[in-house]
């Protein structure tokens, strides 16, 4: 039936018409962005860092020693410790003694376990920055990152925020450098395409993100009552009027999930926190201007075609077992894996100067178009189910899987 034809090629052409829209506004994007001009100041406005943490024992002397070695001198950091259950907390003391000649190290010990989002709000409310930096506690940020972000706001008054770039540093496992493709070669591209096109990114990147003291007053903070603060934060702000802008030149180094199982827990909080801002922000899609319009409803298809791909495996599935037929296209795969080629390229070489990357790395690209997209499919939908179940979830933290 016709009906089912449109599905089809709805499932099979939306991934390759998207994937050339995201080079095409990339490849722009870079050319753009060859001649930005940041501005330099004449005085270092002070960096407040936060650095919410719970359960870091192994993490936190990393990311604060990467810290102490930026090229920027006027910065406070402040630890958050969110009721860690080892000595997270003890770890912060010390750390405040042995950089206490060095800069301001505060730290926040929060009784009751109530999530990032309360974390950075506690941090927040002690800070005196001009300048708001927060960053994962697994996180080792590059010694010129704060520099960039600070020239970048500076750059425009109308800047609420500013997204760095995330890199995956543990590769020991296929499933982390996985991951280190999917980083650099579809989520860094998407926000280069959304910055081009749109002038907005869907979202900042809670690992690595710098805002601007007023904004983040003007928006009152993050929301702990969302799961995913960066995403919620992200449309705060625009609903404020104020702008965001992707900096890929903010590099820092993050650890990820070794283990399929929490992979999918993580890209589960992630679809699911999208889902929430869409309802939160659902009168966007009528009352808006056209680039908020396009990033809301490009997440609406995005959810629609994972549920179309998803019955449509199980058709593919039962026609196999019933009738021992292989219904799929060989040309189309082969178009597909010829544009993730294409597009994890063109990734690879934005990255590869400062992301210490591999060209073996490029050898997955067939086992990502394959099983990776899997492990979305399957965080999406079961997202889409945990929602429609349990539409209230609370903000705290578990100790999360970092590959070490």
């Amino acid at each position: 039936m016709w009906f089912f034809e449109i599905i089809n090629d709805f499932v099979i052409g939306y991934p390759i018409f998207v994937s050339v829209i995201w080079i095409v506004g990339c490849i722009y994007e870079a050319i753009y962005r060859r001649k930005e001009i940041l501005p330099l100041y004449d005085k270092e406005p002070l960096v407040s860092i936060l650095v919410p943490a719970h359960n870091e024992h192994d993490t936190l002397w990393d990311a604060v020693e990467s810290i102490s070695n930026i090229h920027y001198k006027n910065f406070e950091v402040i630890l958050i410790d969110d009721k860690s259950d080892d000595d997270t907390l003890h770890i912060m003391y010390e750390i405040q003694k042995k950089y206490a000649d060095q800069f301001t190290v505060k730290v926040i010990p929060i009784e009751v376990n109530q999530g990032k989002a309360n974390a950075m709000n506690q941090g927040f409310a002690n800070s005196a920055g001009k300048y708001i930096m927060g960053i994962d506690s697994d996180s080792i940020i590059a010694k010129d990152s704060v520099s960039i972000m600070v020239r970048t706001l500076e750059s425009n008054s109308k800047l609420g925020a500013v997204a760095g770039k995330p890199v995956v540093r543990n590769r020991t496992t296929i499933l982390g450098r996985l991951q280190l493709l999917e980083y650099i070669g579809v989520i860094d591209i998407i926000k280069k395409a959304q910055s081009f096109l749109y002038g907005r990114v869907n979202t900042v990147s809670g690992v690595i993100v710098g805002f601007r003291r007023e904004a983040l007053k003007d928006v009152n903070g993050w929301d702990p009552k969302i799961i995913t603060e960066d995403i919620d934060i992200t449309w705060r702000l625009y609903r404020k009027n104020w702008k965001i802008k992707y900096q890929p030149s903010i590099i820092c180094w993050i650890l990820v999930p070794e283990n399929v199982r929490n992979l999918i827990k993580q890209r589960r909080r992630w679809a699911r926190g999208g889902m929430e801002v869409l309802v939160k922000n659902h009168d966007f899609l009528i009352h808006s201007d056209i680039t908020r319009k396009a990033l809301l409803y490009e997440t609406i298809i995005s959810n629609l075609w994972a549920v179309l791909t998803a019955l449509s495996t199980i058709s593919y599935l039962l026609n196999f077992l019933v009738d021992h037929e292989v219904q799929l296209d060989g040309d189309v795969l082969l178009i597909l894996i010829g544009i993730s080629f294409l597009q994890f390229g063109i990734g690879f070489w934005g990255s590869k100067e400062r992301a210490y990357l591999d060209f073996k790395d490029l050898l997955l690209i067939p086992i990502y178009v394959v099983y990776y997209w899997m492990i979305n499919l399957i965080s999406c939908i079961t997202a889409l189910v945990s929602f429609f179940l349990d539409p209230k979830q609370d903000g705290t933290w578990r100790s999360p899987d970092r590959g070490l």
